[in-house]
């Protein structure tokens, strides 16, 4: 599959396609913020003022990548969210609780649903084709990823509009933290691998792509291979999926020339990653990346997005905490990222040979 655009609102400057993260962002918080553009030139302000933020930010990214691609009408949109739009939820709990659960307006019930995003890109477009989305907490990126190579695959479609959106809000980010999900002091997003401690840093985003099963010269990147895999019960089977995964993409660990990995900065959930760095990982060219854009179920996303612009402009960039000296092009990149170690995400991918 071609990756042919993108699009991507995040914590880091990335919306409208400035220079490929010449500097990281700083943030002394548990939680990263999207750097959201001037909705005003890109969306009619009427509609504007009907949206909720989680939704203007996936409009405006599908929209960007769209234009991006040249492609007016893509023949599916097809959304991932693990949270959905948590703002008009917590709008719609609170009333409950304030009016007694009496005399409470259906607007923000029905704009909390998890398929409001993907519905009012679809509208925006007047596009009747295939819409679809999947709530699959940490999967929910790798399965809307996985419908879309399916569709492309079955001949059902040329080109596929896949996203990742969800956010982090006052409400929810408070009920997260209690639960321990993040750190319990403010951290420089710079500091967060160097800082031994429980937790992560909150993110979120809205990153689309435009897939297609035809190459063309404008390509970002080719998807080779995706796979899954649910709670491992140990290291050993975690480096077993991603030698099988290699074997069936016929590729070796040799061939690859960048891995990018989901290290969060939480103690705990980093050992796994550790022990891939110093065993099957030990003579590969690593990265990080949820400095730039926090954690959330779907940072696969950003992940993939980092990617398939490394292999774009033939480069790490400067944002990425990244010492070595790459002497060759990268040409095949690996990306494995863990959701609380439980859901487990391989994604393999190649430049293009045009």
């Amino acid at each position: 599959m071609y990756i042919r655009a993108t699009g991507n609102i995040s914590p880091q400057h990335t919306y409208g396609h400035p220079l490929f993260l010449p500097e990281l962002v700083e943030y002394v918080d548990n939680r990263l913020s999207c750097i959201e553009p001037d909705y005003k030139g890109i969306i009619d302000a009427k509609q504007i003022r009907r949206m909720s933020r989680i939704i203007r930010m996936g409009v405006a990214s599908a929209l960007e990548c769209l234009q991006e691609a040249g492609i007016d009408m893509p023949d599916a949109i097809i959304t991932g969210t693990s949270y959905g739009c948590l703002e008009d939820t917590g709008i719609f709990l609170s009333r409950m609780i304030e009016y007694n659960e009496e005399l409470l307006t259906p607007t923000s019930f029905i704009q909390s649903t998890h398929n409001t995003i993907g519905a009012q890109i679809g509208l925006l477009l007047q596009c009747n084709n295939y819409n679809n989305v999947f709530v699959h907490s940490g999967f929910s990126f790798e399965s809307a990823l996985l419908d879309g190579i399916m569709l492309l695959r079955e001949k059902e479609a040329s080109n596929v509009l896949i996203g990742a959106i969800d956010e982090i809000t006052n409400i929810s980010h408070s009920i997260l933290n209690r639960m321990g999900l993040y750190k319990q002091n403010r951290i420089s997003n710079k500091e967060i691998f160097k800082n031994k401690s429980k937790g992560s840093i909150a993110g979120e985003g809205a990153t689309f792509f435009l897939l297609s099963n035809e190459s063309s010269n404008t390509d970002y990147a080719k998807l080779i291979g995706l796979r899954t895999f649910y709670k491992p019960q140990k290291v050993e089977d975690i480096k077993k999926e991603i030698l099988i995964f290699l074997e069936e993409n016929t590729i070796t660990l040799k061939e690859i020339d960048l891995i990018i990995i989901g290290k969060n900065g939480d103690e705990k959930l980093d050992r796994v990653y550790d022990c891939l760095q110093s065993e099957i990982f030990s003579q590969n060219v690593i990265i990080n990346y949820k400095n730039l854009c926090g954690e959330y179920p779907t940072a696969t996303a950003f992940a993939l997005w980092l990617a398939v612009n490394i292999i774009k402009f033939g480069k790490i960039p400067k944002a990425i905490d990244y010492n070595g000296v790459s002497t060759s092009k990268i040409k095949n990149i690996l990306i494995y990222n863990n959701y609380l170690n439980k859901h487990h995400s391989l994604l393999l991918l190649s430049e293009c040979k045009n």
